[in-house]
């Protein structure tokens, strides 16, 4: 949507300041304009102050309702901006949106750090979780008075005063840094076009490329045009199809070059400043290094099970990745090249050696995954599972893309609101992500949550996806169902609160699913004759499931521990990130012809904020849970198994972080998982 800039006749009209009376409660997106958010929060931050004073200042001893009740009730209004806005400058921003971010953020981050760092307020928090044993608290209310107590001690409040200060003050400059990272990242894809110029630029891309160059550069107001932006969905197809390698070069280097132009975008030395802010509050909290500090509140506990579990897979998946390379090098020669296999050329000899070794291409799957079917088909696993449907609605909307969907259970309650932003657009942050306009929970009646995936296809006509973009569809979904079906009263540990290793379970398994031919046979069907996905290429598709596959986890792998490494460190005087880079993948052995998913200067999971900051392992982590979880499907021989469903809704999808992680994977599976099951899962037992 566009907002409306236009000066609100009085004050009154601010719609943050009245209650929502539009259908489901959803945001009146029609009515926000740009000039409603400032006032809204500095309204907001007042209000959540005075409300965290009331608590704190009490005359009565602290109790379970009159300090943790009272602190799940407030904030309500601040939340309710925090994630309009937020979700704005994600899919939808502007200039003035991001200026308004820019502002925002730190004093945002101040704000919270005043909460948590009240020294008052800890004391309640800190009686009460000394005699926790002794207060008749269910284990929802025992876990939501851990977290609060966990969540204030680890942002200082047990400081002494002086190092309080000194916390909110880094606290707040990583946030501004953070927020200048994400958009000095974006400002580099808004602002790369690479045109297209006649066939000759145009050589090997077939249709369902061409088309969505085609749109984007009419998006950019050039018609007659082909552009590829820095888009993955643009750039990735680009190269795994583009015979010109001179441009195949031209787009990679600019690809990986986002925040790294030394120029007024360049984002090392904000890396190197976070970095050495993030050293110091470990060091404040009394951590030797950030990773300590982070891990400490996780599943995996320390660095060294998370080095041990990425250096497990990637002895494995570098034997793969190596023996895959040789064989490209071979296709090169064999073809009359005269050069040696780089990373701009992966991709494209890549979809010759599956060709070579599967029978087949990427181009001739890709008719058979339209976007609405695969939608269809992500709402079809959820209704089997868990008995869910989707029934359009007509809501107000971000962006006349956006699809809105209310979700009811299989006994027709309804459990709250679905919205799918498909489309890539200038204005949106590359990537896919799920999120929320409003959390369940039950403290003050049965609130429904208003659920949100976000995706950057390239849209079409139809919009053909290929089998890593429907695979993403799933994933976002996964984390869309960990937010339906959440089942809490409080709203610390609502729909996908829960520990950072823990929160990739649900999105991971549920790829799994796509992947099933009792699903791709009933709704992979060809976009022009609608005949379904023929038994031949399904059974090549489902053999070469994991081709590539030592290349995709080199990839990841690389960019967690390079994450990892990084937050090791116990200071960063003298920090070259980029020299950093090459030395851990230097001692890792990473292939030149390889390049990280994520480089330092783009890696948004980890400088844009603080979330997977030491923690983007968590996907590896997951993965072994995903792994194991989907095989209890599989040994009933049922993949949509009601009984392993409905375990699965109760405790996983449906508890949120209402318990400890470790204690809902053994309710569900009956022990925790090795990981053998990952290793099977990517094909690379034989290898390991």
């Amino acid at each position: 949507m566009t907002l409306d800039t236009r000066p609100s006749a009085v004050a009154d009209e601010n719609p943050f300041f009245e209650a929502w009376n539009t259908p489901f409660g959803v945001p009146p997106y029609g009515r926000i304009r740009t000039e409603h958010f400032l006032p809204a929060y500095a309204r907001a931050f007042a209000e959540h102050d005075a409300e965290i004073a009331k608590i704190a200042s009490q005359s009565q001893p602290p109790t379970f309702d009159n300090t943790i009740v009272a602190l799940e009730n407030s904030g309500r209004a601040l939340q309710r901006i925090d994630d309009v806005f937020g979700h704005l400058v994600g899919t939808d921003s502007t200039d003035e949106l991001l200026a308004i971010e820019r502002d925002v953020s730190p004093r945002s981050a101040a704000h919270w750090a005043r909460i948590r760092m009240n020294e008052a307020l800890f004391a309640r928090l800190d009686a009460l979780h000394q005699k926790r044993d002794g207060l008749g608290l269910t284990p929802e209310q025992k876990r939501v008075l851990e977290r609060h107590h966990t969540r204030h001690r680890r942002e200082g409040a047990a400081l002494a005063p002086d190092k309080r200060r000194r916390l909110a003050e880094i606290v707040e400059r990583l946030a501004t840094l953070g927020t200048s990272f994400s958009q000095n990242v974006l400002a580099d894809e808004q602002s790369y076009a690479m045109t297209l110029d006649g066939e000759a630029d145009l050589a090997g891309l077939p249709d369902f490329v061409r088309n969505a160059a085609k749109a984007a550069a009419e998006e950019r107001k050039m018609p007659g045009k082909h552009v590829i932006t820095l888009q993955r969905s643009s750039v990735e197809p680009f190269l795994q199809f583009a015979s010109r390698r001179d441009l195949r070069e031209k787009a990679f280097r600019a690809w990986i070059a986002r925040g790294d132009g030394n120029n007024k975008t360049d984002n090392k030395a904000l890396i190197a400043e976070m970095i050495a802010l993030r050293a110091e509050r470990a060091k404040l909290l009394g951590y030797p290094t950030f990773a300590h500090y982070r891990l400490d509140d996780a599943m995996a506990k320390t660095p060294e099970a998370v080095r041990n579990l990425l250096e497990t897979v990637w002895k494995p998946a570098r034997v793969r990745a190596l023996a895959d390379r040789d064989e490209m090098q071979d296709i090169v020669r064999e073809e009359g090249g005269n050069f040696q296999l780089a990373a701009w050329d992966w991709r494209y000899y890549a979809e010759k050696l599956r060709k070579r070794r599967c029978d087949f291409e990427e181009s001739e799957v890709k008719p058979y995954f339209q976007l609405d079917r695969v939608i269809e088909a992500a709402f079809f696993a959820a209704q089997r599972l868990f008995g869910m449907t989707f029934k359009p609605v007509d809501v107000p909307v971000w962006h006349p893309d956006v699809r809105a969907f209310e979700v009811t259970g299989a006994d027709g309650h309804q459990l709250g609101l679905f919205f799918g932003d498909y489309f890539a657009r200038p204005s949106k942050q590359g990537g896919a992500w799920m999120g929320t306009l409003r959390d369940q929970q039950k403290l003050d009646g049965n609130v429904r949550p208003l659920v949100i995936n976000v995706m950057n296809f390239n849209k079409g006509e139809p919009t053909l996806l290929s089998f890593e973009d429907a695979r993403t569809l799933f994933h976002e979904m996964g984390h869309g169902l960990h937010g339906l079906l959440s089942n809490v009263t409080y709203p610390t540990v609502s729909c996908t609160s829960v520990l950072t290793d823990w929160v990739e379970l649900p999105s991971q398994l549920y790829e799994h699913w796509f992947e099933q031919p009792e699903v791709l046979k009933k709704f992979a069907r060809h976009h022009k004759s609608g005949e379904p996905i023929p038994d031949a290429l399904l059974d090549k598709l489902m053999a070469a499931k994991n081709f590539d596959r030592g290349c995709q986890t080199l990839e990841y792998i690389s960019s967690a521990l390079v994450d990892l490494d990084l937050h090791l460190l116990h200071s960063a005087d003298g920090l070259d990130v980029n020299a950093f880079e090459k030395n851990t993948l230097d001692r890792i052995g990473m292939p030149e012809e390889i390049v990280m998913r994520h480089r330092p200067p783009h890696f948004g999971h980890v400088f844009s904020g603080g979330y997977y900051a030491s923690a983007y392992y968590s996907y590896m982590w997951s993965e072994v849970l995903d792994a194991d979880a989907f095989a209890a499907f599989e040994e009933t021989g049922d993949i949509f198994n009601p009984e392993i469903a409905k375990k699965l809704a109760q405790n996983v999808l449906s508890t949120g972080g209402s318990r400890d992680p470790a204690e809902l994977y053994i309710a569900f599976r009956g022990r925790l998982p090795t990981a053998d099951a990952l290793l099977k899962k990517r094909g690379f037992l034989d290898a390991a």
